[in-house]
């Protein structure tokens, strides 16, 4: 009996030490989740509440059809040349049909709004640690310029699981920069600076196209965003800084020395 109280103590103790642990390591891991800043992607919740829009005027047409069909069921002709008749309402009847209806539809109308007003707040509360690309758009193109210099042409190529914000603006008239796979969509414009974000999570390609009337081409104003890998990306990056060195190389070896100021001549 002794031996046998003295294993149940140390199995006991053993237990107890082993819970401690995972219980400071479960802790330890929540700890380091929440120092890490997460990132409010206002995408997906664009798309929880247009679902829910959906319903709801899913629910609502629905409703309004069925009580038109019993409207006219229960008010057909059942006899010929018989003449129809309202039916005298009362006033709490009248007040009912008017006032619960508007409170109704308010009330989805008040829920929606409420709900866009919050998402277009974190939409416009951008991530602190980003990519930053400048962005011109012009006829017929998107020119965009990176932090070193680095420049493309209606592609915009980004690392995933970073987010991106374009600082735009236009050289000529009126663009909207629309890439509908990130639900965004912003006005670029002449003489102003605007901006938009998204967070790409995985590579992939998305199409970008000009969602303002900006000519006769505006149909052309079409780009692509690439996004790739971190390592691809930076692979990508450090081949674009090679390339743009060596372009701005014999234009600097080349720039002839400035000449020494002329000596006034003497009188």
């Amino acid at each position: 009996m002794h031996k046998q109280q003295v294993k149940g103590t140390i199995r006991r103790t053993l237990t107890a030490v082993c819970g401690s642990m995972l219980a400071a390591s479960s802790w330890a891991a929540g700890v380091a989740q929440s120092a890490v800043p997460k990132i409010n992607d206002p995408a997906r919740g664009w798309d929880s509440l247009w679902h829910e829009v959906i319903v709801d005027i899913t629910i609502i047409g629905i409703l309004f059809a069925v009580v038109t069909a019993w409207f006219v069921f229960s008010s057909r002709r059942t006899a010929d040349n018989q003449v129809g008749a309202s039916p005298k309402l009362t006033a709490a009847s009248a007040v009912g049909w008017t006032v619960l209806p508007i409170f109704i539809f308010l009330s989805i109308d008040l829920y929606t709004a409420a709900n866009g007003w919050v998402l277009w707040n974190h939409y416009r509360d951008v991530p602190a640690d980003r990519l930053e690309v400048k962005l011109e758009s012009g006829m017929y193109s998107w020119d965009y310029t990176y932090p070193n210099g680095v420049r493309t042409q209606n592609e915009l190529i980004v690392p995933a699981g970073k987010p991106v914000l374009l600082r735009m603006t236009s050289r000529d008239t009126l663009h909207s920069h629309y890439i509908p796979d990130f639900r965004v969509k912003e006005d670029s414009m002449p003489g102003r600076v605007t901006y938009l974000w998204f967070y790409p999570t995985k590579p992939g390609e998305h199409l970008v196209t000009c969602a303002e009337y900006c000519g006769v081409m505006h149909s052309y104003m079409a780009g692509r965003v690439i996004v790739k890998s971190a390592d691809e990306y930076a692979a990508w990056m450090k081949q674009e800084e090679t390339q743009l060195a060596a372009a701005n190389a014999p234009a600097e070896a080349g720039t002839p020395a400035a000449k020494p100021a002329a000596k006034p001549k003497k009188t």
